[in-house]
């Protein structure tokens, strides 16, 4: 389920992150499920357990999980909640418009970007 890309230069526990938001978002993850166990799941991306648990830490600092000792890790009831990740990827929107407004990108070019995503997001599904 968690695909990881080696080449990226995004830190392969923020990857791991997005992966389980993206699990939960789409619903094959739902509040109350367990997470695969942290050893199992480094041992099945082949890496390193601390990086799993890196992400894991992350994720539960985030509220999108919720650890119990001796138990495992499972989401929370508040990950379910589209309206978390809306907030946080809008964020995450606004602080890569914001880092890259020095290159001159207008809200025009942000406009038609957003237009040509959802154009092709939209056709992809066959709507």
């Amino acid at each position: 389920m968690i695909e990881l890309d080696f080449r990226s230069r995004k830190p392969i526990y923020e990857q791991i992150c997005e992966k389980v938001k993206e699990l939960i978002a789409v619903g094959e993850w739902k509040s109350g499920d367990q997470l695969p166990a942290v050893r199992c799941l480094a041992r099945e991306l082949g890496i390193n357990h601390n990086t799993i648990q890196k992400a894991f830490s992350a994720l539960e600092r985030e509220g999108v999980i919720n650890s119990v000792a001796g138990k495992g890790s499972f989401v929370s009831a508040m990950a379910s909640q589209t309206e978390v990740f809306k907030k946080q990827a809008l964020e995450e929107i606004e602080r890569v418009i914001e880092k890259n407004v020095v290159y001159s990108i207008t809200c025009e070019d942000v406009k038609q970007l957003a237009e040509h995503v959802f154009a092709k997001e939209k056709h992809g599904r066959g709507a």
